[in-house]
């Protein structure tokens, strides 16, 4: 049962990460780093978030310790000055390391680390952190279709 429901949940995560790069693909340095909304918030700073939060949940969360950042913890959420380039690897990092961790542990198997409440509480074992990050890719991918629209006008940019 844990290794079809596992396969299920990854089949869904990994289609929101897909449809995360894929809504972005093609656009250039700047357009990637201009914040479009009053907000401020671009989207490489977005990808770099989601990486952020593959680290946070699967690493710190479920395991109770991460592999050290790739630079000094210093980041402003939603905005980056790191290339594309280094952007890109680190979230694909992040998500090879979240699918070993999904991989070697049960769906039932308790957090070590602890997020703050309320979502602390809601997060009992790796099943709802996988089910957080399906939600939380997302609500992000859906946050860079509606850019990307106003970006160039182009919609429908994921697998799904």
């Amino acid at each position: 049962m844990d290794d079809g429901e596992k396969n299920a949940l990854l089949t869904f995560l990994e289609a929101q990460r897909a449809s995360v790069l894929a809504i972005i693909d093609g656009l250039d340095t700047e357009t990637l780093t201009t914040p479009v909304l009053p907000s401020g918030w671009t989207p490489l700073g977005l990808v770099e978030h989601l990486g952020h939060a593959e680290r946070h949940w699967f690493q710190e969360i479920a395991t109770g310790s991460a592999e050290p950042l790739p630079w000094p913890d210093d980041h402003t959420p939603l905005i980056t000055s790191r290339p594309p380039s280094v952007v890109f690897e680190f979230y694909r990092t992040q998500c090879e390391r979240s699918n070993a961790i999904l991989a070697s542990m049960p769906l039932s198997t308790p957090p070590r680390g602890r997020h703050p409440d309320p979502l602390g509480k809601e997060i009992t074992d790796l099943r709802r952190i996988v089910l957080h990050m399906i939600e939380e890719t997302a609500r992000h991918a859906g946050h860079l279709d509606i850019v990307r629209e106003l970006i160039d006008g182009k919609t429908g940019l994921g697998p799904r």
